[in-house]
């Protein structure tokens, strides 16, 4: 395996270089309103896209039709499984344009259980690959695997035939610096806590005198606990996000089905504010522009919808959307296609995605392949793919014999 050589503090700073729409610029004091203003936040691997299926979409998925991996985008979305049971793994190759050993792993489950209730457990592994760590003199002091998990558990209920409410819980842990010091002080694996709140709806109806499918979901993800990487650091916002959007699935005929749909995403985070490089009192650099980030949790989402230095036209910008769709041929081949946009001043991410899906008895199989639109982008050949199993087709399988 290849090893990197890095020192302690810039390891403690990779989790926040894994997407890489947040890495093009810290804020510079001397910016202007309208100029780069990423919004950065500690364990961003939480919202990278963990399944080949919503892959090929352009990301997208918190109102598309339930799966084994609804628990990441929408887990409200559950309690509408046509299924007793499934199961699903997937694997994602990160940033190969840049470091060959970095991935991301998935695994998801789901159970219906009696009285329109369906449970649901996922687990998600972010490695950094091996890493050799140097002092500030160049001199190695060790290596290590720096990685990242989360662990939820979802549950979800239909309040009426057309609406379900769902919730997940999540514990996440960060460890990226094996505990080496970094500037003088030791430092540790991040901890926190979180919890998912979301609320889905589908309704069926009739478009062109084609039956169809409307949905709409929303979900408000990783509402937690700051994450510090030593016992006296400043204390980091996970990436609480609000992500809602609507689907329509049209069925063709007998044998073909075309889905549409279409998410918008903003981080529930504060935004950092612009300071003035001449005004400093008691050794702190005073607000020019925006609101301080240094706040509690639930002020943190509340003022996210206002404290852009640029006002509303940046609040607005912070707002990502992903389209896409999906074909399917006799509910066992699958073509998929989708876009992902994210503005100039808040990141850049824009790239087209396309994928393909296959369903065999009591497996199925997807693929999908990231595009950016600019050459030379660390995300560009992403491949994820996803194996999923279904339980309900084996125990048929297993009666038949």
């Amino acid at each position: 395996m290849m090893k990197h050589k890095i020192s302690p503090f810039m390891a403690a700073l990779l989790s926040l270089a894994m997407l890489p729409g947040m890495t093009k610029a810290q804020v510079d004091q001397s910016n202007l309103l309208g100029q780069i203003n990423t919004i950065t936040t500690a364990v961003p691997f939480l919202i990278i896209s963990p399944d080949a299926r919503a892959g090929g979409m352009g990301d997208v998925g918190v109102s598309s039709s339930p799966d084994a991996n609804a628990i990441h985008w929408n887990p409200s979305k559950l309690a509408f499984v046509d299924k007793k049971m499934g199961f699903s793994i997937s694997y994602t190759p990160w940033l190969r344009k840049l470091v060959p050993d970095i991935n991301l792993a998935y695994v998801s489950f789901y159970n219906k259980l009696k009285g329109d209730q369906t449970i649901g457990a996922s687990l998600r592994y972010f490695s950094l690959g091996n890493i050799t760590f140097t002092d500030n003199t160049g001199a190695e002091l060790g290596q290590f695997n720096p990685a990242e998990f989360a662990f939820d558990i979802a549950y979800a209920r239909k309040l009426s035939e057309n609406f379900s409410g769902g919730i997940a819980l999540r514990y996440i842990n960060s460890n990226l610096t094996g505990g080496f010091q970094v500037e003088n002080n030791a430092t540790k694996a991040g901890n926190s806590v979180a919890a998912d709140i979301s609320a889905y709806y589908q309704t069926e109806m009739e478009v062109s005198k084609k039956d169809a499918i409307f949905a709409v979901g929303v979900n408000i993800s990783n509402i937690g606990t700051k994450i510090s990487y030593t016992e006296t650091g400043v204390k980091d916002f996970i990436p609480i996000n609000l992500r809602l959007g609507p689907s329509l699935t049209l069925k063709l005929n007998e044998y073909n089905d075309l889905a549409f749909m279409i998410d918008f995403n903003k981080l529930l985070v504060p935004t950092p504010p612009i300071y003035n490089p001449d005004s400093v009192i008691n050794g702190e650099q005073q607000i020019l522009f925006g609101k301080n980030p240094d706040v509690s949790v639930a002020s943190g989402i509340f003022n996210s919808f206002s404290d852009a230095p640029d006002g509303g036209k940046e609040e607005l910008r912070e707002i990502n959307i992903a389209a896409g769709l999906e074909y399917w041929y006799d509910k066992q081949f699958a073509f998929r296609a989708g876009y992902f946009y994210e503005h100039e001043t808040k990141g850049n991410r824009k790239y087209f995605t396309l994928g393909a899906g296959l369903k065999y008895n009591v497996f199925g199989l997807d693929f999908a392949y990231l595009i950016p639109t600019d050459q030379r982008n660390p995300l560009e050949n992403t491949l994820r793919f996803s194996l999923v199993f279904d339980f309900d087709n084996l125990k048929k399988a297993d009666d038949s014999e």
